[in-house]
């Protein structure tokens, strides 16, 4: 089975039809209604950002997942990045366990280098030691939450002595884990490595880019032995805006797109389309550009649409939330499940992944 999310970077930005621009604290609060509304609709995922800098407020992930986890009951908790190479990996470790209690075993993560280069010396680290940090880092969270008792020495920290990290991952099971990235094959390379999750944001670039990431994975991932190539595991981003009536979409959208501090003042908002995955049309066209994705990059296991940015008020993205819940994502579930073969694997879920566990203990 395939799961439906959605994911927020938890931008401040201002309306530009009305030249309002929300409070930090409103905003904090928009993203605890959508996660609650995203449930409601029955959505599988929420996802939140991890920023450290204007104008964005999810700087702190846990703090707010772990709200969610006592405000919702079958939502898959989440991030869209934790910053693997500025956090210490041993605080990500007892940070995302507890998580891991707390919600009941909801709880997943993307590891991401992060798209704000100020952010390393910020916390104490060099930009230029982005991708040795991301794949030390990782080295060592991996460790602690599958060896009781860790020494450890690298070159970016302190070494560590029979050092235990606390709590344990619940049922001994950590939690899953997708290394997320948009340009770096280095990345997709780790992820094959330990046989996680890859996940490609999907949304600023053509297809092709994607799929020389995408396909990279795969083939690491067979030659790791993890599976075939179309077992790995595999999510992706997107982002769409709809109404019933396209010319109503686009008409709406034009302005946030226009002013949007991501991709505003670029390419026309028809190009953008044109060139990218972003998705401004009516519910049965996201349908169709979502179905193609498959197309592009195989059977894959999450689908994460960004729908909360831009400025656009909470009315407008709890409107779409329900034509989401309502009208596209379970004609994606009925339509997806056609023709995937029945070795590719589902999404991964804590009870799924105990119970794995648990059989393979039994078969030795």
């Amino acid at each position: 089975m395939m799961q439906f999310g959605i994911f927020s970077v938890g931008d401040v930005t201002p309306d530009p039809t009305t030249g309002r621009t929300p409070t930090e604290a409103e905003r904090i609060r928009a993203m605890v209604t959508i996660a609650e509304k995203a449930e409601e609709v029955g959505l599988d995922v929420f996802a939140t950002g991890e920023h450290h800098n204007p104008p964005f407020v999810p700087s702190s992930p846990t703090t707010m997942l772990g709200y969610l986890a006592a405000r919702t009951e079958r939502l898959v908790l989440s991030t869209a990045t934790t910053l693997i190479t500025t956090n210490d990996p041993v605080k990500i470790a007892e940070d995302y366990a507890m998580l891991q209690h707390l919600s009941g075993g909801r709880a997943d993560l993307v590891l991401g280098r992060g798209n704000t280069g100020p952010v390393y010396p910020w916390f104490g680290k060099d930009i230029r030691d982005g991708i040795d940090l991301a794949v030390e880092n990782y080295h060592l969270l991996h460790r602690l939450w599958r060896e009781d008792v860790v020494d450890w020495q690298g070159k970016h920290r302190t070494p560590l002595q029979a050092f235990t990290s606390t709590p344990r991952p619940l049922d001994g099971v950590p939690p899953f884990v997708w290394h997320g990235s948009i340009r770096s094959p280095e990345i997709a390379e780790q992820a094959a490595y330990y046989g996680d999750g890859f996940f490609a944001n999907n949304i600023f670039w053509p297809a092709e880019h994607y799929q020389r990431l995408i396909g990279l994975y795969r083939r690491r991932y067979e030659h790791y032995g993890h599976g075939t190539a179309d077992q790995a595991i595999v999510g992706l981003g997107g982002q769409a805006f709809m109404r019933r009536n396209s010319q109503d979409a686009v008409r709406e959208f034009r302005p946030y797109f226009d002013n949007a501090p991501v991709y505003g003042h670029g390419p026309s908002l028809e190009d953008f389309m044109a060139e990218t995955p972003l998705i401004v049309g009516s519910p049965q066209q996201v349908i169709d550009r979502t179905l193609r994705f498959r197309e592009d990059f195989g059977d894959y296991q999450r689908q994460l649409f960004l729908m909360d940015h831009a400025g656009l008020p909470l009315k407008t993205v709890l409107e779409q939330l329900d034509l989401l819940g309502e009208e596209v994502v379970p004609v994606l579930r009925k339509e997806f499940a056609i023709g995937r073969p029945a070795h590719v694997p589902d999404a991964p879920t804590h009870a799924a992944r105990v119970a794995a566990a648990e059989t393979r203990e039994v078969e030795r």
